[in-house]
């Protein structure tokens, strides 16, 4: 029987926001409201951790397994998940530094939840993708016969569930745009979409690798390419958790024009990349764009 935290969802609700940057140009700015549509796993968190989590208890497994950092949003989600439907969690997080360390909040959120935090190495994480390294990381974390989500909570499962996104969007918008950490959601997004439709990327991190995960997640989940996405890579603004003065200033107000609670991570990246493109002309008038709101800043309570 499907445990009803797991049950298929409403979609979430899609708003006009009604702002002089954008309607100055000519363009119209919705705003995809996922970060509502689970009250503790919001936006792409649940779209991406619930084909899993099903793969998880049909198998029988009792233990899920995760990777991130000091700050992920996907730890915190899946020990939220682990707690919800009686799972144990570990959670094999980068850098081995931070074991002696008091835990910063996200981190004693996921501790409070029943996460096992497992630190490891800086160099023994980056590797966490060989075979040899992952079963020594697992063995070490006593995961082994667990179910394993990788970082991000990015796989072929994950990027079913972020199909549905895009499948709800469709036709309501000629460009849908999300910001990227993994590009899972992305990903899934494009393919979602159907033909006509348009995905566009806002990546968070620096680097430019995130074209090739993407269509290395699209062939492990669709067979090959799929969907017309693309990315705008000149906004991660430093790179991940990086939220300079311009940038807080930029969300605060948003926030307060909209009532929107602006994630700064990842949302708050998004909105700017899309103001400033809209400012520099890169939609045609007559535009309508859809931002994927994917969730909310730490410690905000959904409505």
């Amino acid at each position: 029987m499907t445990h009803p935290e797991l049950l298929p969802r409403p979609p979430s609700p899609l708003t006009e926001a009604a702002d002089e940057r954008f309607t100055a140009h000519g363009v119209r700015l919705l705003l995809k409201r996922d970060d509502l549509v689970h009250p503790q796993l919001p936006g792409n968190k649940w779209r991406k951790l619930a084909p899993n989590l099903r793969a998880a208890l049909a198998g029988g497994h009792d233990r899920l397994v995760t990777f991130g950092g000091a700050y992920s949003n996907h730890l915190r989600a899946t020990a939220a998940a682990g707690r919800l439907l009686g799972l144990r969690t570990t959670g094999i997080v980068r850098g081995d530094e931070l074991a002696g360390r008091p835990l910063n909040d996200s981190l004693a959120r996921c501790a409070a939840d029943g996460m096992r935090l497992h630190f490891v190495s800086r160099a023994d994480y980056r590797r966490k993708a060989e075979p040899l390294t992952l079963a020594r990381l697992l063995a070490e974390a006593g995961g082994e016969g667990a179910y394993v989500v990788p970082e991000g909570g990015s796989n072929a499962l994950a990027l079913q569930g972020c199909a549905e996104l895009g499948r709800e969007l469709r036709g309501a918008a000629d460009v849908v745009a999300v910001a990227c950490g993994t590009g899972g959601t992305l990903a899934g997004l494009a393919a979602g979409l159907g033909p006509g439709g348009r995905a566009l990327g806002v990546p968070v991190l620096a680097g430019g690798f995130l074209g090739a995960e993407i269509r290395s997640l699209q062939s492990l989940a669709f067979g090959g390419p799929a969907g017309d996405w693309s990315l705008a890579e000149d906004f991660h603004h430093g790179g991940y958790a990086r939220v300079p003065p311009p940038l807080e200033a930029f969300a605060a107000d948003f926030e307060a024009r909209h009532g929107l609670p602006v994630e700064r991570i990842y949302v708050a990246k998004l909105l700017w990349a899309l103001a400033s493109l809209t400012g520099a002309g890169a939609f045609p008038r007559g535009t309508t764009l859809a931002a994927v709101v994917t969730g909310r800043p730490w410690g905000a309570v959904a409505p």
